[in-house]
């Protein structure tokens, strides 16, 4: 394939992408089950105080600097630009990327220090993602990360050495797992085309098939649940394989195509391994709703309302998952201001941040996770370890609030804004006589009723301190 082919593809997966973003931001529905198992329960209220962690998406697709797995789906939403090429040249083209993903520059070290700088408590490492391209040792398949030209790396194994960064920085560790393979005959069998994201035979007339399938996916979150030491999250993609009776509207509303028949690889059973194997692991079978989806994960973007059910806004840094060339980045006074209003209404920030195909955050990457971080280094107390409250806004102002039941509120502001004389709200007034003060700064700020209304005053000399920073976050004690 031509090198110019290649750069039209990414302009136009990268256009095409953007716009479409998959339906992506999943509706969230009220059945929510909290775990029974009290280890189970102790691991998810600990990952609630959290608050912010940082989802990686790195596989072959970072080659070229394409979307992840989606372009070798053939639903109709996916465009590709090159119209001369026939569908299984392009998948030979694209499975044949292991071929050249060689990342001599990985450096695991680099990613777990930019995110703890960020702030980030928490790290969820895609081992697989739907392609089927495996980034850690599986014995499963030849088709990974360490049976390519980055075999004789001392790295090779390259989940292994990215929990282990992270864990030198005490951050919770998250695997992420694709359900779906597209790349596994048992799953894509190349006897039949490949018209959709589902698998592309009936189950029900190939039971063996689809067994060898259901076993092959137990045998890897087995492996990554036995060999990679201490795992908090499985965090499970690939919604569409599921049993057919979950299927509901939130599912209907995506538009993807439906089988008639089940896809269910034995969700009790994998959960009955992987607690065996981790002990109060938490499993996150997104959008299928009950016992094993220990939180919701709504996508790129923020739900309307408060919910005290847990739950995390995958969001990404950039326009896309994975490494796109030019991709445009989020100005971190926009990650802030997204990080306090998804906590203010109960939820974490998982941020989307994908290294290059040589294995490394780009510096404009590292510069934004630096500046959010130290924004959070002031002013982290109203957001780790915090609840939302019912009353989670008013008007500019969000609230959370402490374990200790100290108030805090979180003021965002726009760039180039100028903090007035005065703040005011009305919800959540403080408790009678206590001190109201700016988080980072260490005087009280004087505060008065009128007409039912709070109003806290501003010295000039702090209006014009604070006046770049991207939110600022008042504590007190409320009524």
């Amino acid at each position: 394939m031509s090198q110019r082919f290649n750069w039209l593809l990414v302009i136009a997966l990268v256009i095409t992408f953007q716009a479409n973003a998959q339906n992506t931001l999943h509706p969230t529905s009220s059945e929510y089950e909290y775990p029974t198992d009290p280890k189970v329960a102790e691991k998810l209220e600990q990952w609630r105080d959290q608050k912010f962690g940082i989802l990686i998406h790195w596989g072959i697709y970072a080659v070229p600097g394409i979307v992840e797995s989606w372009s070798i789906n053939n639903e109709v939403w996916i465009n590709r630009k090159d119209t001369t090429q026939s569908y299984e040249d392009y998948k030979k083209w694209y499975f044949g990327l292991s071929e050249k993903f060689n990342p001599q520059g990985f450096d695991p070290d680099q990613w777990a220090d930019a995110a703890d700088k960020a702030g980030m408590k928490y790290v969820v490492f895609t081992t697989k993602h739907h392609d089927g391209f495996n980034m850690f040792d599986t014995q499963f398949t030849d088709y990974k990360i360490s049976n390519g030209p980055f075999a004789s790396n001392p790295k090779a194994d390259v989940a292994k050495y990215v929990f282990d960064a992270f864990r030198k920085k005490d951050m919770m560790i998250g695997a992420y797992y694709s359900k779906p393979d597209w790349h596994s005959q048992y799953y894509w069998w190349d006897y039949r085309s490949t018209p959709d994201r589902n698998v592309n035979y009936d189950i029900r007339k190939n039971p063996w098939r689809w067994n060898q399938y259901v076993q092959f996916t137990h045998n890897q979150l087995n492996e990554i649940t036995s060999n990679y030491g201490n795992i908090d999250i499985l965090w499970l993609d690939g919604g569409w394989v599921r049993p057919k009776s979950t299927i509901n509207d939130e599912v209907l509303s995506w538009g993807a195509p439906i089988p008639d028949f089940d896809q269910e690889i034995n969700m009790p059973k994998v959960a009955e391994t992987v607690r065996a194997n981790q002990e109060g692991i938490l499993i996150v079978d997104r959008t299928v709703h009950g016992p094993f989806e220990n939180y919701r994960t709504p996508e790129q973007g923020i739900p309307a309302e408060m919910s005290s059910d847990p739950w995390e806004s995958c969001i990404t840094l950039g326009g896309a998952w994975g490494y796109v060339p030019n991709d445009k980045f989020k100005p971190s006074r926009k990650v802030i201001h997204l990080l306090i209003e998804i906590v203010a209404k109960g939820g974490n920030l998982l941020l989307g941040v994908g290294p290059t195909a040589d294995g490394i955050f780009l510096p404009e990457q590292v510069s934004r996770l630096e500046e959010i971080g130290q924004w959070l280094e002031v002013n982290g107390a109203g957001i780790y370890d915090t609840r939302a409250i019912e009353n989670f806004q008013d008007g500019k102002l969000y609230f959370t609030q402490g374990k200790a039941k100290e108030m805090y509120a979180l003021m965002p502001l726009a760039e180039n804004e100028k903090l007035e004389e005065t703040i005011s709200w009305t919800l959540n007034p403080p408790k009678k006589g206590s001190k109201i003060r700016i988080l980072g700064e260490n005087n009280s700020l004087n505060w008065k009723t009128v007409d039912g209304k709070i109003v806290v005053s501003l010295p000039k000399n702090l209006q014009d301190k604070l006046s770049n920073t991207s939110a600022i976050v008042l504590t007190y004690v409320s009524e």
